[in-house]
């Protein structure tokens, strides 16, 4: 049987990245994200590229209703998931606390928190119906370490890195894996995304740096589920060379 993968956040980044990877590997796919335009492009590409079969599941992650219709949508011949990758994430602005906009952290407590929990708690019945399944959880070096002006983004990866190992915990009795994933400082999106269009200061961000690819963490998550069947990496936390955590940096 040809196994699936499920990716959440799959038009950009690390999703986008890890999408390539297993197609590459022959895995087919079901690729989540808000925006179609971009995922129909990315359907088309793969499919052309690797000869596998894609689906789109095209919904906003922090809508319960829509996670749970999309996937109770999701065709009777791809009623299986091997492995769901919850990588749909964001930051919102890098402001003190008490400066902080209270609708960037409902954005981000919704999408990196609620969101991985919904998305998890629809896809398990279909998770349970893989012979070897597996859940990747993308955390963040910043669930480690808190840093100033960090304050909800921190909190938000911090309880991803909580939840990963609850269930982690719970999920023994299914024979689950569940590997939660911490990459550092990488170059994608997520900076312009965090300082909400400003080039200038998302690419500051990497000044001195070799950052992280999409593709190196596409990498590590791919081989995360490719060892044997009774060997789970439960937490990995992956950073340039440069950077040694949320904090220290060697910058040249």
């Amino acid at each position: 049987m040809v196994k699936i993968v499920f990716i959440t956040g799959a038009s950009s980044g690390f999703g986008k990245a890890c999408a390539e990877k297993f197609a590459s590997h022959g895995y087919d796919l079901v690729l989540n994200g808000r925006r179609e335009e971009r995922l129909g492009a990315l359907k088309e590409d793969l499919e052309k590229r690797f000869n596998v079969a894609v689906i789109l599941s095209v919904f906003d992650v922090r809508n319960r209703e829509e996670v749970f219709s999309s996937f109770a949508d999701i065709p009777s011949d791809w009623q299986h998931i091997d492995v769901l990758i919850n990588n749909a994430g964001l930051a919102l602005g890098r402001d003190y606390f008490d400066e902080a906009s209270l609708e960037d952290w409902d954005t981000m407590i919704d999408t990196n928190l609620k969101g991985l929990i919904y998305v998890t708690k629809a896809a398990l019945p279909l998770l349970k119906k893989s012979q070897q399944p597996h859940i990747i959880n993308m955390g963040s070096v910043a669930g480690k370490e808190v840093y100033e002006k960090g304050n909800v983004y921190c909190a938000s990866k911090a309880a991803v890195d909580t939840l990963s190992h609850s269930m982690r915990i719970d999920f023994l009795r299914f024979n689950i894996k569940v590997t939660a994933i911490h990459p550092g400082a990488a170059e994608t999106e997520f900076s312009i995304v965090r300082f909400k269009g400003d080039e200038a200061a998302a690419k500051k961000i990497y000044d001195g740096l070799k950052p992280l690819t999409a593709e190196d963490v596409a990498d590590v998550v791919y081989y995360c589920t490719t060892l044997p069947s009774h060997v789970c990496i439960n937490d990995l936390v992956l950073t340039c060379t440069q950077q040694a955590d949320a904090i220290y940096f060697n910058r040249t």
